[in-house]
């Protein structure tokens, strides 16, 4: 039995659980506001018994399914706070009273049905179970702002603030930082700037200068074989 259970609350039931009472709560009282309009078509009289008492079996439905889904995401929505806790809270004290108002209604329309001296009160029934089904419907309202406006219950909510997934969506997943390289401090001659240029060139031109420099100074001093020799024949005249 526990393993059906589980089965169930993993098939989230509540939304068409909850559509089928709204619906059917408020088809019951409009067909007894038509009853009250044709008073001698009694059909339409137990028509509209049989679906206050099936839409109050499926408030009750409701009221359990939705406690599955609130066990599932009321702390996360809890913890994130702002419009979505508060719409969440709306919705969930609705459904903590709605299936005993409606459960009165049905016993009072049993009553105003089978028993004469409650014939009277059924203007008075009538204008609370227009009022409940405004409240119903009202609550319905507040479960669809929480699915298709904040995405609670979605796997587009998760566990976090509706907020952050639509921001990772945009930046995208983190990535490593990229390595940056950096090129030597020597200049490359492709690299090279004009002003680098110009001063190799003119180092380059010096080079020959002193080159020329060099080459004077060498030539101005004396030969070895400039100078005189001591010949036999000039040791030979003394």
């Amino acid at each position: 039995m526990q393993g059906l259970l589980e089965t169930i609350q993993r098939w989230h039931v509540h939304p068409a659980v909850d559509h089928f009472t709204v619906a059917i709560l408020i088809v019951a009282v409009l067909t007894d506001l038509f009853a009250s309009l044709f008073s001698t078509r009694l059909w339409l009289r137990y028509a509209a018994l049989a679906l206050i008492i099936l839409g109050t079996a499926a408030a009750w439905g409701s009221y359990v399914t939705g406690g599955w889904e609130a066990d599932r995401v009321w702390k996360a929505v809890q913890d994130a706070g702002g419009p979505a806790y508060e719409t969440l809270h709306r919705h969930a004290e609705l459904g903590d009273y709605l299936p005993w108002v409606f459960l009165v209604l049905a016993v009072w329309r049993i009553g105003v049905q089978l028993f004469g001296f409650m014939t009277g009160t059924r203007g008075l029934y009538l204008l609370v179970a227009i009022l409940a089904a405004v409240a119903i419907a009202y609550q319905g309202y507040l479960g669809g702002r929480l699915v298709y406006e904040y995405g609670i219950g979605t796997s587009i909510y998760g566990a976090g603030s509706p907020a952050a997934a639509p921001q990772s969506a945009a930046t995208g997943p983190a990535t490593p930082i990229p390595t940056v390289y950096v090129p030597a401090t020597a200049a490359t001659p492709e690299a090279a700037s004009p002003a680098a240029a110009a001063s190799a060139e003119a180092t380059a031109s010096a080079m020959p200068s002193a080159a020329e420099s060099a080459s004077a100074t060498a030539s101005a001093a004396p030969s070895p074989a400039a100078q005189p020799s001591a010949s036999p024949a000039g040791a030979a005249g003394h």
